[in-house]
């Protein structure tokens, strides 16, 4: 279960760095980062700050669409 436990939290961190960084390409403001992605301000200072444990992988996901990026999976 632990590595279970690792591997969702090492998705979820990889999803909100590609978040992280896409506000920075872009040279956002958090308030209009919050705007595309569907969220409020704070929440998006969570992603930045790296708080994995208040999102959900699927969250992560549907905003990373609403920045134009498709997210894939890969089992092995």
């Amino acid at each position: 279960m632990r590595s279970a436990h690792f591997t969702k939290l090492s998705i979820k961190e990889s999803l909100m760095k590609e978040i992280a960084n896409w506000i920075e390409t872009k040279n956002l403001k958090q308030v209009d980062a919050a705007q595309v992605l569907g969220v409020t301000r704070p929440r998006v200072s969570d992603i930045v700050q790296n708080k994995s444990a208040k999102f959900t992988i699927d969250s992560l996901v549907d905003m990373l669409a609403r920045t134009g990026k498709h997210v894939q999976l890969s089992v092995r």
